[in-house]
């Protein structure tokens, strides 16, 4: 069940829009789904196809005299749950959009298992997830990576770092946007951080994996792989270590070069193909796959590569529904 709230009208009518706020408040009612007229626009309740139907016939009746929309949405997808044991999902194909790791990987293999093609895979989603299961898949495919240590306990963590050498880095095995990553300096910083993540004894604290440090010269490369195809690239400049967009990093369009191209697509098949981000790090040795991410964000990409990167995904899911 779904709970959408939108406002929608004309911005190149002037002030006065009542008519058009009228067509939109007679498809609503004639919905028959449940509403609520608010300050700023209209609750409706009902399935996600029904709801985003309504939405849909409100712009169709705006847009016969109408050259710009405004649409203001806001959804609040309430609690599903799964009878693991009955097949009711009338489903051509599924596409995973969540930003939360284990409800990604549960969701994924629930539909997958009633034979329901998904896109990324459940076995994707299981591999990118971790940042373990990444490297172990980039080195058993022989592609180049930065040498990695895991640990089990702050002692062996620090032997391992000691051996590794400064500076390190260390990181949860699953995560995203660039949280709870530690660059470690010196032996004495390496101290600290284990002392902090064996108090803090969650599951993200009580597996070491520790990274070889690389230094990127204020930015790295993230590459776009959809279907087997590296279609984008950008560049992530930062001042900071950590170059992502969600950490303020900012993008340039970077060139898809045939040795990039071939070590993306490489990455994202020891992964398990599908629809990937790709994050390169380039120096003199040339490139080397930091991480393969299975829930990719385009968002800060589509201007700078002029590659309409979701319309690409898009074409992908239909292929796989088809198959």
């Amino acid at each position: 069940m779904v709970l959408l709230e939108f406002s929608m009208y004309p911005t190149d009518k002037g002030e006065g829009v009542s008519q058009y706020v009228g067509r939109i408040l007679e498809i609503i009612d004639d919905s028959g789904l449940p509403y609520k007229l608010g300050p700023m626009g209209t609750c409706i309740e009902g399935e996600w196809d029904e709801v985003m139907a309504v939405v849909g016939r409100c712009r169709e009746a705006l847009a016969t005299d109408c050259n710009r929309i405004a649409c203001q949405i806001k959804i609040d997808d309430r609690q599903q749950f799964f009878d693991l044991h009955k097949n009711s999902f009338d489903l051509d194909v599924v596409v995973e959009r969540s930003v939360n790791h284990s409800r990604a990987v549960h969701a994924l293999k629930i539909f997958s298992d009633h034979g329901i093609p998904t896109v990324n895979a459940p076995e994707v989603a299981e591999v990118c997830g971790s940042k373990f299961l990444t490297t172990q898949a980039l080195i058993k495919a022989g592609i180049r990576t930065p040498r990695c240590f895991l640990a089990f306990t702050p002692e062996s963590a620090l032997e391992a770092m000691d051996r590794l050498g400064y500076p390190c880095v260390i990181k949860p095995t699953t995560g995203s946007w660039g949280r709870l990553i530690s660059k470690i300096n010196d032996r004495d910083a390496a101290e600290a951080v284990l002392e902090h993540k064996q108090i803090l004894g969650s599951y993200h604290h009580s597996i070491f994996y520790i990274q070889e440090y690389v230094e990127k010269k204020g930015k790295d490369i993230r590459s776009f792989v959809v279907g087997g195809e590296c279609i984008a690239a950008i560049y992530r400049h930062a001042e900071h270590w950590i170059t992502n967009t969600a950490r303020g990093g900012s993008t340039t369009n970077c060139s898809v070069s045939d040795e990039l191209h071939e070590i993306s697509v490489k990455a994202a098949q020891a992964c398990g193909g599908g629809v990937v981000a790709i994050d390169v790090f380039e120096n003199d040795d040339g490139y080397s796959i930091n991480e393969v991410n299975y829930t990719m964000e385009f968002r800060n990409s589509i201007d700078v590569t002029g590659v309409n990167i979701p319309a690409r995904i898009v074409d992908y899911i239909l292929e796989v529904g088809r198959k």
